[in-house]
């Protein structure tokens, strides 16, 4: 353990609500089978460290024979994570890659100069009534990166870090906090957890970190005496000691940030760069459909459809 939230003698929360630099609503979209919340990007902040992208998805129950199928379609110049509570996900992508993801498990795609990837709920889910409940998020990469081979890497549940102390339990998604490293491969400094609180218990936000934001998946946190609920996301300034309190229910929350890139990023659709010129090639490449003959392919087992560029 590397916190002991009980006899921290600079307690975290004599801080002032003003430790709040920014509280996000997030905005709520029907994709159709499901609605998901987006944290990320924000009217007043698009990003959170690197994280430019931040997606509940669900809850949402199907029937037998139902599911999600998000058909193949296009990245560039970032990291795509997903992150499951309830549900899986069957992925495929452009590298090769044919992965069932469960919850607790770790998918991590780096775009690169481009990527196509599908999600799809999996076969055997289908058998029967299913559900499905998590977190996707992007990852923006620095300049130097942009332009990288896409790859993408898969981590059992056995292998994320875990840490346990007075009723918290943290499981290191990505990057570095609380003494631990989580294994995937980082391109700038991150970090990225699922804690869960019982009713009470308080955890102090990591401190070797410069940008720093949580976001209140169930129940509720205090923080300088502030309560915030579900669906809720905040960023603290940097530099502040800072500690959350677990609502009368307890409460799970996602822990995310990191150091800031050296400047903002344009968003178009799924392709995220450091400049406009880069998207629009991205866009001439996706409309072209010349598959396997630029930055772009199709998944070896799911080339029957995509989505197409948008008008």
């Amino acid at each position: 353990m590397s916190w002991n939230p009980a006899t921290n003698p600079r307690c975290p929360d004599d801080i002032d609500s003003g430790a709040i630099e920014t509280l996000i609503i997030p905005r709520s979209r029907d994709l159709g089978d499901f609605k998901v919340r987006r944290a990320l990007p924000a009217p007043k902040r698009q990003m959170v460290g690197p994280f430019i992208f931040f997606d509940q998805a669900g809850p949402a129950e199907f029937l037998s024979g139902q599911g999600v199928d998000v058909r193949p379609h296009p990245h560039i110049g970032l990291g795509t994570v997903t992150y499951l509570f309830r549900g899986d996900f069957h992925h495929r992508d452009s590298t090769g890659a044919d992965q069932i993801i469960r919850p607790g498990e770790l998918n991590w795609m780096v775009a690169g100069r481009g990527v196509t990837h599908s999600e799809r709920t999996s076969a055997a889910a289908r058998s029967g009534p299913n559900s499905l409940f998590g977190i996707q998020t992007w990852l923006a990469l620095p300049e130097q990166y942009e332009d990288i081979a896409p790859s993408f890497e898969h981590f059992g549940k056995a292998t994320l870090p875990v840490i346990e102390d007075n009723g918290v339990t943290v499981r290191l998604i990505l990057g570095n906090a609380y003494g631990k490293t989580a294994p995937a491969e980082m391109l700038s400094e991150t970090f990225y957890a699922d804690a869960t609180l019982a009713a009470g218990s308080r955890l102090p936000m990591p401190d070797n970190h410069e940008d720093r934001g949580v976001y209140i998946v169930e129940g509720s946190i205090t923080v300088a005496g502030q309560e915030y609920g579900a669906g809720q996301m905040m960023v603290f300034r940097p530099g502040d000691n800072i500690s959350v309190t677990a609502g009368n229910t307890g409460a799970r929350i996602m822990l995310l940030g990191g150091a800031t890139l050296s400047g903002p990023r344009y968003i178009w659709w799924n392709f995220v760069a450091s400049s406009m010129e880069r998207i629009e090639e991205a866009k001439a490449e996706w409309r072209a459909e010349n598959w396997g003959q630029g930055r772009f392919d199709l998944p070896v087992d799911d080339r029957n459809e995509h989505i197409p560029l948008p008008d």
